[in-house]
């Protein structure tokens, strides 16, 4: 007997707030090269360990009203807002893959995504311990699931890996300054192992486009000089996700 639409939501949604609980633990640990299991979760101002009551996704942020119960110190909005987007993706996500091989490879990259793309606007960097597995993890189910496919998916490893790179040496032989960094290609290259070189091409033309909206932003109105460093990696990593739920709507489009 299939499950109820309503049941089938509310589980998707209970996974991606627990899944967004852990993105946030990778996000505050990764970049101090800790352990995301070990030890449990603490405050991260007191250090006092947090009970189960104090670590439910949504829900204890707003029970505590946004303060820690031992310290009283504020917590960030990092954590509400990254499992709310978590579940939102996963919802979306099991919306239109359902239950399959195809909805676990979306939600992989959905999630490393989303990790990647905080720990860039914080810290910019993307770190190799994502990428890396990532990019063999994105092989693995293209060939798994037959989408993109082994050749789909290793040319777009390829060009995302490459047309980055040349493009990063471009513009530093023209500006005389680093204008990508190497966590940029390896996250292209990534995009490119899950989704094919179609997927390479939108996040890249994508992205581009965002970040160039968001840059000339930042310079008219809050005064930011052109030298400004943006992190490259939320834009491409949106790039992707448009690809992820619209590219037969993009390419057809743009074909079109």
């Amino acid at each position: 007997m299939p499950l109820p639409v309503w049941v089938f939501y509310a589980l998707l949604l209970g996974l991606g707030l627990i899944l967004g609980s852990f993105y946030n633990v990778c996000i505050i640990r990764i970049p101090k090269e800790e352990s995301v299991v070990w030890p449990g979760s603490r405050c991260p101002h007191c250090g006092h360990p947090l009970g189960v009551w104090d670590n439910l996704p949504l829900a204890s942020f707003l029970l505590l009203r946004g303060t820690c119960r031992y310290c009283q110190t504020p917590i960030s909005y990092q954590y509400p807002l990254v499992e709310g987007f978590s579940a939102l993706g996963t919802v979306l996500i099991g919306r239109q893959f359902g239950l399959s091989w195809e909805f676990l490879q979306a939600l992989l990259l959905f999630g490393v995504l989303l990790v990647v793309s905080v720990i860039d606007l914080y810290h910019q960097i993307i770190p190799n311990v994502i990428t890396y597995p990532g990019i063999i993890i994105g092989l693995i189910f293209s060939g798994l699931t037959g989408s993109p496919g082994w050749v789909s998916s290793a040319i777009g490893l390829l060009i995302g890996g490459g047309l980055l790179w040349a493009l990063a040496l471009v513009y530093e032989w023209l500006a005389h300054r680093e204008g990508m960094g190497g966590g940029d290609i390896k996250l292209l290259a990534m995009i490119g192992a899950f989704q094919g070189w179609p997927g390479v091409l939108v996040a890249l033309l994508a992205g581009s486009f965002i970040g160039t909206v968001v840059g000339l932003l930042l310079i008219l109105i809050w005064k930011k000089e052109r030298t400004h460093a943006i992190p490259f990696g939320p834009f491409l990593s949106l790039g992707a996700l448009l690809y992820l739920f619209c590219g037969s709507l993009i390419l057809n489009w743009y074909l079109g």
